[in-house]
């Protein structure tokens, strides 16, 4: 299917299977904006401004990223100054970097250059009006997908298009059918993607509670909320691939074209529980434990009493409890050494409840030759001070063409470039 989307970009064809309506809860003019870029129209949307790269935040930013400890034979840099920074996906043809915000934008970085310093941030298709556009990745044609809080929507040769403020434009999932309108929530809503091998498209909805009640039961199974959902490139045949997940913020394909994904685990147990978990999904249909366990084998006070799911899946490698892992990726460039080639980076977040705060910090799981988990240790950590400040907080990791490691961060609202030199 991506590959008639672009055949009919390069015609001039409509696009029919993507030529949905927008949502009845936006407003005529975005409505309208929307439909516009759909038919290959203009908008007549002015150009945002470029966000500035240099001045008084962008020299506290690297000062900053002196005090960050990495590996001999690594450094740390500013590659760019991107408010909000959260979910990175890297275009496969230039690699333009595209960013999610738990905001109104998504924007893109480019080097232009090519002297591994951004040169170019700007808003990608100001004319739309995004809600929550967390959640962006690539197919390998070029087609980007953005998963709002509920809504999905496709921009096919987003590469090409992005100078302009009017884009190339598809919505494959309708506002209010990604989850029903009910279900919004301002918690645990910010979506990420990843297009799978098979070609699908696979989203990880969050749910709202911290332990949800028995009664979201049957609706959240029957969605998807609390697992992973799959479509595909057109938006059709919707269907749950994972259950039994708290709340997913990062998600990856290994070689072997299985999932890989972070899973934040329950809040409330005290300092050193529940653990955070590493999840390895082999096949479609798998229940990860949530609610019955908090994280690891640690059960939950509400579903103390209730029996768990026999086949519930346990976690590849236990995290350490409140870090808030979230990005994650396979490390499948060729900078890095040897040791480093498919493994996985994990940024974490931080935590927001512990009396000790820990976390802000990248770390990396090695896996041995039978696929297990031998180790996970920090990799790049100094954003969090002895006194318990945060100075930063990782968010996201995606590697680059060159094979270095771009890490995003919503606090200091700026992308790292981590990269390697014997």
């Amino acid at each position: 299917m991506r590959t008639l989307i672009l055949a009919a970009l390069l015609t001039g064809v409509a696009l029919p299977a993507l030529a949905q309506g927008a949502a009845p809860a936006e407003t005529k003019a975005k409505t309208d904006d929307l439909e516009k870029l759909q038919g290959f129209q203009s908008t007549n949307t002015q150009a945002a401004p470029e966000i500035p790269q240099t001045g008084r935040r962008a020299d506290a930013i690297r000062k900053t990223l002196a005090k960050v400890k990495l590996p001999d034979g690594f450094k740390i840099d500013l590659y760019a100054v991107v408010p909000d920074a959260r979910s990175l996906a890297v275009g496969p043809n230039a690699g333009v970097v595209f960013v999610g915000t738990r905001k109104s934008k998504v924007y893109t970085v480019t080097d232009r250059d090519k002297d591994r310093v951004a040169d170019e941030v700007k808003v990608f298709a100001p004319g739309i009006d995004f809600k929550i556009p967390n959640g962006v990745c690539f197919s390998r044609d070029g087609v980007l997908t953005v998963v709002e809080q509920n809504r999905v929507l496709a921009f096919p040769a987003a590469e090409f298009f992005y100078e302009n403020p009017d884009v190339a434009a598809g919505v494959l999932v309708k506002q209010g059918e990604l989850i029903p309108a009910a279900e919004e929530s301002f918690n645990h809503t910010a979506r990420v993607c990843r297009v799978g091998p098979d070609g699908k498209t696979y989203i990880a909805l969050g749910q709202p509670y911290n332990v949800p009640p028995a009664a979201k039961a049957d609706t959240y199974k029957k969605w998807g909320i609390g697992g992973i959902v799959r479509i595909d490139a057109d938006g059709k045949n919707k269907e749950v691939y994972a259950t039994g997940i708290r709340n997913s913020v990062g998600m990856d394909f290994a070689t072997d074209k299985s999932l890989w994904f972070t899973d934040n685990q329950v809040d409330g147990m005290g300092d050193d529980k529940p653990p955070g978990e590493l999840n390895h999904a082999t096949k479609a249909g798998q229940n990860f434990g949530f609610p019955w366990f908090g994280g690891g084998a640690v059960r939950t006070v509400e579903y103390k009493d209730e029996t768990p799911p026999a086949d519930a899946v346990p976690p590849m490698a236990e995290l350490p409890p409140h870090a808030a892992d979230l990005g994650m990726t396979f490390y499948n460039g060729k900078m890095f050494p040897e040791t480093y080639k498919g493994g996985i980076f994990i940024a974490e977040h931080g935590s927001w409840n512990r009396t000790q705060p820990v976390g802000a910090r990248v770390m990396f799981a090695k896996l041995g030759a039978d696929g297990k988990v031998e180790s996970v240790k920090p990799f790049a950590e100094g954003w969090l001070t002895g006194d318990g400040e945060y100075l930063g907080r990782p968010v996201d990791v995606a590697v680059m063409l060159d094979g270095s490691l771009l890490v995003s961060d919503d606090s200091a609202g700026a992308i790292y470039r981590i990269s390697y030199e014997k």
